[in-house]
C-alpha cells in the first residue's frame, strides 16, 4: 500500500509552495456558513484546472468534484469550509481582520478559528496530487467541500439539493479534522469518536415587579439560577460515572435593570452525548428539571423549550477505519496513533448515511511539536495550547499541511490502489 501512496505523494514537493499560499489566502480571508463563495470558488477552480468534472453551488455553496480514472472503488473525501464569528489574535502576519453580517443581521469579526482552512487546502492538494498521477490508481475520486459546518446544517443542505444524484455512489466517505495535537500527528479511531450535540433555548416566566416589592412578583430570575443548579446534577447524579456527557449552560439572559423583577429569563445550554439511550435520558432529564422548576416558584405559564441545534454523533465504522489505520502505519510510522474520544461535534456523517455508506473520520495535529511537547513536560497542555474555536487556534503550517494531504492521499489509495 505504501508504494503507490509515495508514489503520488512524490509530487507533493512540486505543489508545496503553492498549497501553502492558498491556505494563507484562506485563513485571510474567511467566510460564515453558506456565505462561502469566494472559498467555494477557489476549490471549484482548482478541481476544474486539475481535470474534475466540478459542480458548484450544492446547498448554496457546496462544491463537487468527479475524477473518473478507469473502473474500481469510489472514493469520496470531504472537507468544510466556514469559518466563525471570532475575532483573531493570533498576531500571524495573515492574521483575518475580515467581518462578516450573520444570520442575525449582525457585523462579525470571522476567523478560521476551527481549522477549516487546512481542510480545504490538505483535500484541493489531495486532490491535484491523484489528478497528476494517475498511473498509480484506478476508480473514481470525489472531492466534496461543504458548506456552514459550524452551524450544522451544512450536509443537510447539500442532501437536500440533491447530492445523492449529482456524485456517484461512494463505497467509502473520507474525512480529517485539524486538532491541537502535535503537528505530523494522525489518529483514528473505531467506534465513537465526536459526540452529539443538542442545543436548547429554555424561556421561564415570572411576574415582573418593582425590585423592593419581590412578595408581587415570580422571579424569573431565581427561577433561572435553580434550574441551573439543578441542570449540574444530571451528569453527575443520572448517569454512571463510566457515561460520558457533558451538560454546558453558556447564556442566560434577564431583566434591564437592578431595581425591576422581568417577566421572563432566557436559558441557552448545549448537551453533548454519545449514544441515542444517554442522548435520550439526558434531554428528558432536562425538560423534567425546568418543569419542576417551574411549578415550584408557581411559574404563570407553561416554560418554553427549543432545540434550535442539533449535530448527531460521528461513529467511525469498524472495517474502514481498520483499513486506513493501517495503512496510516504503514505510510506513518510512529505518528501514527489511536486519537481518544472527542468532546466536540460534525454533521459530515450524514453524508454518507444519506448515501447508505461506511465512513471513516480522522484527527491530525496542527500544534508545533517543539511547543506542544515543552507543554506536555510541564503539564500545562490544557492552559497553553490553544484548542479549535479560540482565537489564538492557528495551526503551524508545516508540518501541519504535509501531514493532511498524505493522510488523505494513503487514506484513498487503500482502495484506490492499482
Amino acid at each position: 500500500m505504501a508504494d503507490p501512496a509515495r508514489t503520488v505523494l512524490d509530487g507533493l514537493g512540486s505543489i508545496r509552495s503553492s498549497l501553502e499560499d492558498l491556505y494563507r489566502d484562506l485563513h485571510r480571508h474567511p467566510e460564515l456558513g453558506l456565505g462561502e463563495d469566494r472559498t467555494a470558488k477557489k476549490a471549484a477552480d482548482a478541481l476544474r484546472d486539475a481535470g474534475y468534472d466540478v459542480t458548484e453551488g450544492i446547498g448554496g455553496t457546496g462544491v463537487l468534484g468527479v475524477l473518473v480514472n478507469g473502473t474500481g472503488p469510489v472514493v469520496m473525501a470531504r472537507a468544510d469550509m466556514d469559518a466563525l464569528p471570532v475575532r483573531e489574535r493570533t498576531g500571524l502576519p495573515y492574521v483575518s481582520t475580515a467581518t462578516a453580517t450573520d444570520r442575525n443581521g449582525d457585523e462579525q469579526p470571522v476567523m478560521h478559528a476551527c481549522g477549516h482552512d487546512v481542510h480545504v487546502t490538505c483535500l484541493i492538494g489531495c486532490a491535484q496530487l491523484l489528478a497528476d498521477h494517475r498511473d498509480a490508481w484506478h476508480g473514481t475520486f470525489v472531492a466534496l467541500f461543504q458548506p456552514s459546518e459550524e452551524n450544522g446544517d451544512g450536509a443537510e443542505a447539500m442532501i437536500g439539493d440533491g447530492l445523492t444524484d449529482k456524485a456517484p455512489r461512494p463505497d467509502v466517505v473520507l474525512a480529517q479534522h485539524v486538532l491541537p495535537y502535535p503537528a505530523g500527528y494522525v489518529g483514528t479511531r473505531p467506534g465513537s469518536f465526536l459526540s452529539a450535540a443538542d442545543s436548547l433555548r429554555i424561556t421561564v416566566h415570572g411576574r415582573g415587579a418593582h425590585g423592593s416589592m419581590p412578595q408581587s412578583a415570580v422571579d424569573p430570575v431565581v427561577l433561572a439560577a435553580t434550574i441551573v443548579v439543578r441542570l449540574q446534577t444530571v451528569v453527575s447524579r443520572e448517569l454512571a460515572a463510566t457515561t460520558p456527557a457533558v451538560l454546558t449552560v453558556g447564556s442566560i439572559h434577564a431583566g434591564s435593570g437592578p431595581n425591576v423583577i422581568p417577566d421572563r429569563a432566557v436559558i441557552e445550554l448545549n448537551v453533548r452525548t454519545y449514544d441515542d439511550v444517554t442522548r435520550t435520558q439526558v434531554l428528558d432529564a432536562i425538560e423534567r428539571i425546568v418543569e419542576a422548576e417551574c411549578q415550584a416558584s408557581r411559574s404563570p405559564e407553561e416554560p418554553e423549550i427549543e432545540r434550535i441545534s442539533s449535530f448527531p454523533p460521528t461513529v467511525n465504522d469498524e472495517e474502514p477505519t481498520r483499513r486506513v489505520g493501517e495503512a496510516f502505519t504503514a505510510y506513518f510510522g510512529d505518528d501514527a496513533h489511536t486519537v481518544e474520544l472527542q468532546t466536540a461535534s460534525e454533521d459530515m456523517s450524514e453524508i454518507p448515511q444519506a448515501f447508505g455508506v461506511p465512513f471513516t473520520y480522522w484527527a491530525i495535529g496542527g500544534i508545533d511539536p517543539e511547543r506542544y511537547a515543552e507543554a506536555e513536560r510541564e503539564g500545562t497542555v490544557s492552559q497553553d495550547i490553544p484548542v479549535n474555536h479560540s482565537a489564538t487556534f492557528a495551526p503551524v503550517v508545516q508540518p501541519t499541511l504535509d501531514t493532511g494531504v498524505s493522510a488523505l492521499v494513503v487514506a484513498s489509495l487503500a482502495w484506490l490502489e492499482s
